[in-house]
């Protein structure tokens, strides 16, 4: 458990580099005609599946293992539980596209800078509905645009077998993180990657399959 909060406050400390530039988001797509004005979600939706996935946070070279369980309790709301490999519970929050409440957190972790990114994370993680403003393609991928907020979010449909790959938070100019998605079947996710591009930090879920 020592060797965990350490690694966990280290993601803590990097969480707090600044931000790094880049050109448009984007300039290596092609505009398309909009031929949606909205995309649902097809991951985390079922509110009888306790969705179990085995945990790997990577922070500049820093490794924690853990498990992350995710469940709909609501039409608007999931609970997010994180805990080590052992089953010691590290984390519990219930998190919505408004509300956030934490039920529990070890105090190594109750740092505000720390909630937030994960909180940002989760909620584009598990966020449902996207409304679409604009539409773009490059070989492999439709791409739809949603504004959220100060920022936007650009959703990466197949062309090939129309599954959701990817989605990218970014604002005008430069990528904040990515969501990448490796799914069979397009109703179930069975690995997951959360990739900061400003700071070395990286989440993997794969699901955890019981013996």
């Amino acid at each position: 458990m020592q060797k965990s909060t350490i690694q966990f406050l280290l993601i803590n400390y990097f969480l707090a580099i600044v931000l790094i530039s880049c050109d448009s988001v984007t300039k290596n797509y092609t505009p398309k005609k909009l031929d949606k004005t909205s995309y649902t979600v097809p991951y985390f939706t079922d509110s009888k599946t306790d969705y179990v996935y085995k945990t790997n946070i990577s922070v500049y070279g820093n490794e924690l293992s853990g498990i992350f369980i995710a469940k709909k309790i609501n039409d608007t709301t999931h609970r997010i539980v994180f805990t080590t490999e052992f089953g010691n519970k590290l984390m519990d929050f219930e998190i919505s596209e408004t509300d956030f409440k934490i039920n529990s957190i070890v105090s190594e972790l109750d740092r505000k800078i720390l909630i937030n990114t994960l909180k940002e994370d989760f909620r584009l993680l598990l966020k449902k509905e996207y409304p679409i403003q604009e539409q773009f393609e490059n070989s492999s991928n439709d791409i739809y645009k949603s504004a959220d907020g100060k920022r936007d979010n650009y959703i990466f449909i197949s062309k090939k077998d129309q599954k959701l790959e990817k989605i990218v938070h970014a604002s005008k100019t430069k990528e904040k993180f990515t969501l990448l998605f490796n799914s069979e079947n397009n109703i179930f996710a069975e690995k997951i990657q959360i990739i900061h591009q400003n700071i070395k930090l990286k989440i993997e879920l794969n699901y955890f399959k019981s013996e």
